[in-house]
């Protein structure tokens, strides 16, 4: 498959959704940055040596850090085509329980990251006469649990930021849309796990209780959520801008009344 030769793509992030998507886009001919700030994920990825694949080292809550991946990407690639916003982190608690630090933090990955690439990363886009950028946001941003008020706050943000970026750069034939998963089988989900049971929790059968919560039965794997992406990305998705696309199994298709 060829769907991204000649296409290149900046993601943040390099586990679970990030990871998948990375391979998604270079097995169908895309060359792809992955920016993590995990040493471990990192050097997971870069040791599968998939051609293509450029894995960097990077805060993408620093400007110093994504406007150099930016320029990185560009340098290597010769500009870029594709920006993909997966860098997250889950914290737990209520806006009382949530430390300042905390709370910032969370701001920015989750959504000042997505400020970042857009800032640093739509010119490069705009000089290659257009491109796409996926958000990859939650169904916490529609409807949450309790306990997780930061996390919430900034996937809400995504849906919204989606929309406005998506308005802002039409003209420029940048497409800006979103993706919000379900359950998932991520690294956040194992976290998520432990957060229910405790840390000797038993991994199988908490995602076998997630999954059963979702109307199809079961949870996702990032490869689903990938697809998604990659769909949206490419020309498949050309006219698709300022959306959000569930891919939640259902879980928010229907009332938790029986």
């Amino acid at each position: 498959m060829s769907e991204f030769a000649g296409k290149a793509a900046l993601i943040s992030g390099t586990s679970g959704i990030a990871r998948a998507t990375a391979l998604r886009l270079a097995q169908t001919g895309a060359q792809v940055l992955a920016c993590g700030i995990d040493a471990t994920a990192n050097a997971e990825m870069a040791a599968l040596g998939v051609p293509g694949i450029v894995v960097r080292m990077a805060d993408m809550a620093d400007p110093d850090a994504v406007q150099t991946a930016v320029a990185a990407a560009v340098a290597a690639f010769g500009g870029l085509d594709i920006i993909v916003n997966s860098a997250a982190v889950h914290p737990y608690g209520s806006v009382t329980e949530t430390d300042p630090q905390t709370w910032a933090r969370t701001m920015a990955v989750n959504i000042g990251s997505i400020y970042l690439t857009g800032h640093f990363g739509v010119p490069e886009l705009a000089r290659r006469g257009g491109g796409s950028i996926v958000n990859v946001a939650s169904v916490q941003g529609h409807a949450c649990q309790q306990g997780v008020a930061a996390y919430v706050a900034t996937k809400g943000a995504i849906h919204a930021l989606t929309r406005a970026m998506a308005l802002d750069h039409a003209d420029q034939q940048i497409r800006v849309n979103s993706v919000s998963p379900g359950s998932v089988r991520t690294p956040i989900l194992e976290r998520a796990a432990r957060h229910a049971d405790g840390p000797d929790a038993d991994i199988a059968a908490v995602f076998r209780r997630f999954g059963a919560a979702h109307p199809l039965g079961r949870i996702g794997e990032p490869e689903e959520v990938a697809e998604l992406i990659a769909f949206l990305a490419g020309p498949r998705g050309s006219f698709c801008t300022g959306g959000d696309y569930l891919v939640d199994g259902g879980l928010t298709a229907g009332l938790g009344v029986r």
